[in-house]
């Protein structure tokens, strides 16, 4: 069965051959190739649409051990969809299916620590701040290491 999640403003389903150069172009942009380097493997992604166009991509990943189990969430959006909560509408949307069909408890985000509107957009969501994990991802562009952001949301806290 083809995933597809319906948001109240976005649409997710499953990346197709005919996004693949939409997604490239998308993370060539200045604001999007800041914080994402070009993907290896669009196939692990969920294309996000808004009214028929796809304006970026969202994945996820699972930690399955009963002891630690949770989900983690990663997203790009065109420069030009921001501001407008589609964002957020991708990301609950995402992460309503994570908490009640796929049973997760806990999920996770991990920005970089200096990325202020995609933290702003993940707050909406309820995401929360859980520290600052020092020298945390390389950054493609300049090879310098720098800090990323936890934070985390409970299944109850969902908003």
């Amino acid at each position: 069965m083809e995933l597809l999640l319906q948001g109240d403003k976005v649409l997710l389903r499953p990346v197709t051959s005919d996004d693949v150069d939409i997604l490239a172009g998308i993370v060539r942009e200045p604001e999007v190739a800041a914080w994402w380097p070009p993907p290896d493997d669009y196939d692990k992604m969920l294309a996000i649409v808004h009214d028929g166009e796809v304006i970026g991509a969202i994945q996820y990943a699972e930690e399955n051990d009963p002891e630690f189990r949770r989900a983690g969430i990663d997203i790009f959006l065109s420069a030009r969809h921001r501001g407008q909560g589609l964002g957020p509408d991708a990301v609950r949307t995402l992460a309503r299916w994570l908490v009640r069909e796929r049973g997760h408890h806990r999920l996770t985000i991990d920005p970089a620590a200096a990325n202020t509107a995609a933290i702003r957009s993940y707050r909406k969501v309820g995401f929360e701040p859980v520290g600052v994990m020092r020298s945390y991802w390389r950054n493609h562009r300049t090879g310098v290491w720098e800090d990323g952001l936890l934070m985390d949301l409970l299944a109850d806290e969902l908003k």
